[in-house]
C-alpha cells in the first residue's frame, strides 16, 4: 500500500524555467559550473554553490545556512513562486536519443521507506545519509526528486495521457538537447484516482537516488522523535520523487577498468580466469556481450570474450546471479584482489552508454591494465534482489531518466 500525496511545489517561473534547471551539482567540471554561473543569474547553481559569490569554496554548515539565503533569494526576486493548492506533476523528458519518459512528481512516505514498501537495491552510506539530512534540515527543501518506479498501471497511464493533451505548464529544453515538460493535477478526483491505483500497490522501488531517500528517511525519524505533536500530516514525512513505470526505465551497465594485474603476468592473469571461463580472443576488433554471465575483456591490446563455466558456479541468491557481482565474485576479488569496490582506487567505472572503445582507449593510454565489459541488468533482477533484501554491488546500473534540479521543489 504505496502512500502519495500532492504538494504545493515551489517552480519557476515559465519564461526562465530553462534558464533555472541544472544538472546535479557534482556532474559538472569546476570550468562547466563557473561558465554557467558567470552567464546565467538563474541557474540554480547559483543556489547549491553559495561561495560563487564571493568567489570562495565554502564547506559545511555555513555552506548550507548561505544556500538557504541564496533560495530565499531567488524566492524574493520572483525567480520562483509557489503553487496556491496541492498537486501532482506529470512530467515528460524526451532526451536527445529520442527516448520518452512519462511519469508523476509526487511527496512520497518517508515511513513506506521504513516499512520497506518502498524498496531499494543498494547500500548506501551512513556518513553521506548524515550529511545530506543536515543539509535538508537547514536548506528546508529538496530540489531534485528521488527517481521511483512502479508495475505498469493503465488507469496511472490514461490519466497522464489526457493531462498531456492539455497545454503545458512548461515546455523547454537544456543544452544536452533534452525537451521537459511539466502539467498541473490539481483536480481532487484525479488527485484521489492516482492515489488509490498506488495504494493498491505492495511495493515500488528506488531506481535511483538511495542516498536522497535514506536521508529523507533519517530526516523524519529525527524530526518525528523531537516533535510532541506529530500528527504524520507534517511535511518531514514526505520526500519529493518522480515516479514512472517500469517500462519506461532504460538501464545501462556500468564497466569496470583496473589499474593492474595484482602483480600476475598476463599469461598467469589468464591461466586463472581459465578455470571459471571459458576464454576466446577475438583480436583487435571490439566485443560486447550479448547474453548474461558473458562478458567482455580489454587486455595487452585485444579483446576477448569470457563465457562462465556454470557448473563451477552456484547460483544461490538473485544476486549471485547479476552479472555485476558475478564478475565480483569471480574475478574482481579472487583474482584481482580487490575486496572493498567502495574504496579501492585500483578500479573505477565507465556507464555503458559509452561505446567498449572508451575502455579500450583507457586502457590504452596506459592508466588502467584491464577492462571489463557487460550486459546491463533488467528490472526484474533488480525487483528481485530488493525483494530479497538483498544489495547490488556499487555501480551495478546506469539507469535514464537522469533528472533535473530546480524544476519543482517541495519545501520541508
Amino acid at each position: 500500500m504505496a502512500k502519495i500525496i500532492p504538494f504545493k511545489a515551489v517552480r519557476p517561473t515559465r519564461a526562465i524555467v530553462g534558464l533555472v534547471a541544472s544538472r546535479p551539482y557534482q556532474s559538472y567540471t569546476v570550468n562547466e559550473r563557473e561558465s554557467r554561473m558567470d552567464y546565467n543569474p538563474y541557474s540554480f547553481l547559483h543556489i547549491v554553490n553559495p561561495g560563487y559569490k564571493f568567489d570562495q569554496v565554502i564547506t559545511g554548515k555555513e555552506r548550507y545556512k548561505l544556500v538557504r539565503n541564496r533560495y530565499l533569494e531567488f524566492k524574493e526576486d520572483g525567480v520562483f513562486i509557489q503553487d496556491e493548492k496541492p498537486s501532482f506533476y506529470v512530467y515528460k523528458i524526451v532526451n536527445r536519443h529520442g527516448q520518452e519518459f512519462n511519469g508523476i512528481i509526487a511527496a512520497t512516505s518517508a515511513e513506506d521507506y521504513h516499512e520497506d514498501i518502498i524498496k531499494k537495491h543498494e547500500n548506501t552510506i551512513a556518513k553521506r545519509e548524515e550529511t545530506f539530512k543536515s543539509y535538508l534540515q537547514t536548506v528546508g527543501f529538496n530540489a531534485e526528486p528521488v527517481l521511483l518506479t512502479y508495475p505498469d498501471n493503465q488507469i496511472i497511464a490514461s490519466i497522464i495521457q489526457e493531462t498531456q493533451k492539455n497545454h503545458a505548464e512548461f515546455e523547454f529544453t537544456m543544452t544536452y538537447r533534452d525537451t521537459h515538460y511539466l502539467w498541473k493535477i490539481d483536480c481532487d478526483k484525479t488527485i484521489a484516482s492516482i492515489q488509490e491505483e498506488f495504494n493498491k500497490m505492495n511495493s515500488i522501488y528506488i531506481a535511483d537516488g538511495h542516498h536522497r531517500s535514506a536521508s529523507s528517511a533519517l530526516l523524519y525519524k529525527e524530526e518525528k522523535a523531537k516533535n510532541p505533536n506529530h500528527n504524520g500530516g507534517e511535511s518531514y514525512n514526505f520526500f519529493m520523487s518522480y515516479l514512472i513505470p517500469e517500462s519506461d526505465l532504460v538501464i545501462h551497465e556500468f564497466n569496470r577498468l583496473v589499474k593492474d594485474l595484482n602483480g600476475l603476468t598476463k599469461e598467469e592473469f589468464l591461466i586463472q580466469l581459465d578455470n571459471l571461463y571459458r576464454i576466446k580472443n577475438k583480436g583487435i576488433f571490439p566485443y560486447h556481450p550479448s547474453k548474461k554471465h558473458h562478458f567482455s575483456m580489454y587486455l595487452d591490446g585485444e579483446f576477448y570474450a569470457l563465457y562462465l563455466r556454470k557448473n563451477r558456479y552456484k547460483f544461490n541468491t538473485a544476486l549471485d546471479n547479476l552479472d555485476a557481482q558475478l564478475l565480483y565474485n569471480t574475478i574482481l576479488k579472487p583474482i584481482l584482489g580487490i575486496n572493498d569496490l567502495r574504496n579501492n582506487n585500483r578500479i573505477e567505472y565507465v556507464n555503458g552508454r559509452d561505446e567498449m572503445i572508451t575502455i579500450k582507449s583507457s586502457v590504452d593510454n596506459g592508466v588502467f591494465k584491464v577492462g571489463f565489459g557487460m550486459c546491463p541488468a533488467n528490472i526484474n533482477e533488480i525487483k528481485r534482489i530488493a525483494d530479497e533484501g538483498l544489495k547490488m554491488p556499487p555501480k551495478s546500473t546506469y539507469i535514464l531518466p537522469k533528472l533535473r534540479s530546480g524544476i519543482t521543489i517541495y519545501e520541508y
